[in-house]
């Protein structure tokens, strides 16, 4: 019996952690996919969101979800003006050019989140209905973690439908899989990027905002967890919305397990796991070849 408990705290508080993972990173596996630049700043927009929405409704008084809302609509608006203007011009650059322009950003949004709000750690505080537990008759599961879940499993349905059942979907898969042939038929990819670039940095956004009981909101959130990011990129494959999905809810699990199970190594054998599998799917599960 003790057995089951632990193997279900695993796997609940693994889902929980897993699902934020894949509200931020997925955004940055679509955009690195289709516009292929290093984009390293992407966790800096998740801590923009979760702070712009610590501020909506901690501080101003609006409602938990629509300061949710705003928090990703107002970061997705700053991005895609941050990509016509800065991002854009780094597109045919190397590689060197694309990680300093993005670690940069990350640098100074560090700098002004610290001057604006401090150095502690912020939580956003839930409304009164997703506090408490849900009680199943046998378990309870803190009703909060279950709407993270929840959150994460609807985002993964949205954008798989939006990408393989709408026209933009459809424009998208083209342009990742060859972007050249995709101009040559007219689509406009360069609004396409930054319709894109808008829209990961939004749900980057969704995640800082929802995630702060799992992943801690501090002025450094973009760069203290950037490799978990990238982890779930990586093993997911660039370009693809199943990939990320499945990577995040096994990074999740997998963190979770070796944190409860053998705290003393941390994350060591995840770590170990995913090098591993890097090694024999340099792809990614459901990656593009480029």
């Amino acid at each position: 019996m003790a057995a089951l408990e632990t193997l279900l705290s695993i796997a609940f508080a693994g889902l929980a952690f897993g699902a934020v993972l894949y509200l931020v990173s997925v955004g940055l596996s679509i955009t690195m996919g289709l516009l292929g630049i290093a984009n390293l700043a992407h966790g800096a927009f998740a801590a923009i969101g979760g702070y712009l929405a610590f501020y909506f409704a901690n501080k101003a008084g609006v409602p938990y979800l629509l300061a949710i809302a705003c928090a990703a609509i107002l970061t997705g608006a700053g991005s895609f003006f941050l990509e016509r203007t800065l991002y854009a011009k780094v597109y045919d650059a190397g590689e060197l050019e694309q990680v300093l322009l993005s670690i940069g950003l990350v640098f100074i949004t560090t700098a002004g989140l610290h001057f604006a709000f401090g150095p502690v750690p912020t939580t956003i505080q839930p409304p009164s209905y997703l506090l408490g537990s849900i009680d199943t008759g046998w378990r309870t599961f803190p009703t909060y973690r279950v709407f993270l879940i929840a959150s994460g499993f609807a985002a993964f349905i949205i954008l798989w439908l939006g990408i393989e059942r709408t026209d933009l979907g459809a424009k998208i898969r083209a342009a990742v899989d060859n972007r050249h042939m995709a101009e040559a038929i007219g689509i406009n990819t360069a609004r396409l990027f930054s319709v894109v670039f808008a829209l990961g940095s939004a749900l980057a956004a969704l995640g800082g905002a929802l995630g702060t009981e799992v992943i801690s909101l501090t002025p450094g959130y973009g760069l203290e967890h950037l490799l978990y990011f990238l982890i779930v990129v990586s093993v997911g494959g660039l370009g693809s919305i199943k990939g990320p999905f499945f990577a995040a809810l096994l990074l999740g699990v997998g963190d979770a397990a070796c944190k409860i199970l053998v705290p003393e190594f941390g994350s060591f054998f995840i770590l170990v796991a995913v090098f591993l599998l890097i090694l024999a799917m340099p792809q990614g599960l459901f990656g593009r070849s480029q």
